[in-house]
């Protein structure tokens, strides 16, 4: 079981040039667990997640790693706990899917020191849990997209960090892949109990993945807590302007958003 941390944004507003897009956040991470953060397009989702893995400083506030303030670590020493998968992350031309794993092991180096054993070790454990030891001679080049997602989530394995912050994992993948990928996620988390927050679009499947979820609106936290115990018709009204029933996903029991289109409200 990975070691325990406490992840937490303390009355936090940030943005980019000067614009706010979130404005004045109290959210802690629950450990060993994984957390969704949902809401409309251009909320704050993926700006939180940036400003928790310190790609943005914040106007004002704190992100507190373990109640220290996130911008006094070493870049190296944060990236040994934090890890983070951004959105279209962009390939090297050329490279090699094990090469590329292995860049995950940065945080480990020292300037004149190569891969050792133990690097090794983590390399070939990611490649193993993703599923893709077979193309590790392959070129990224030459994936497709799901492959190339469980390339750069392996990558994400090899650092072998508790936290790992994913923003938008599954995004332009088909139906089969986006539930391979969290699949493949949550057994991650029950085994090794690595701390997961993941920015998310489709909210059936966060309702179903999610331990934890946070929703936004407008760059402010509008709810959090268990599936079961916040989603309902009224939040994905607030949080999406959208009308809807929820019922109970037949397979998993979490909660079930069935959208209602303007005709189908009118007959």
């Amino acid at each position: 079981m990975n070691k325990a941390h406490t992840l937490k944004a303390e009355h936090v507003v940030a943005g980019y040039d000067h614009k706010v897009i979130i404005d004045g956040i109290d959210i802690t991470i629950p450990d060993h667990k994984i957390s969704v953060i949902i809401g409309a397009n251009a909320c704050g989702k993926s700006t939180l997640l940036k400003t928790m893995a310190r790609l943005i400083t914040p106007m004002s506030g704190e992100i507190l790693l373990d109640e220290h303030r996130l911008k006094t670590f070493h870049p190296k020493k944060l990236a040994q706990v934090i890890g983070l998968l951004p959105q279209s992350p962009i390939v090297p031309e050329g490279i090699a899917v094990a090469d590329l794993v292995a860049r995950g092991r940065f945080p480990y180096q020292s300037f004149l020191k190569g891969l050792g054993h133990h690097d090794f070790e983590a390399v070939t454990e990611a490649l193993e849990i993703m599923g893709i030891t077979d193309l590790a001679n392959r070129s990224v080049d030459e994936l497709s997209g799901g492959q190339r997602q469980r390339v750069w989530i392996a990558m994400a394995l090899a650092q072998q960090t508790e936290i790992l912050l994913l923003d938008e994992p599954t995004t332009f993948l088909d139906i089969t892949y986006q539930v391979e990928i969290l699949d493949l996620l949550t057994d991650l988390n029950r085994k090794r109990g690595t701390t997961i927050v993941m920015v998310l679009h489709d909210i059936n499947l966060s309702a179903r993945y999610a331990d934890h979820i946070f929703a936004l609106r407008e760059g402010k936290l509008i709810a959090e807590g268990a599936p079961s115990a916040i989603i309902d018709e009224n939040l994905i009204k607030t949080v999406f302007d959208l009308d809807c029933t929820v019922i109970s996903d037949p397979v998993s029991g979490t909660p079930f958003i069935v959208p209602i289109g303007r005709h189908h409200a009118q007959a």
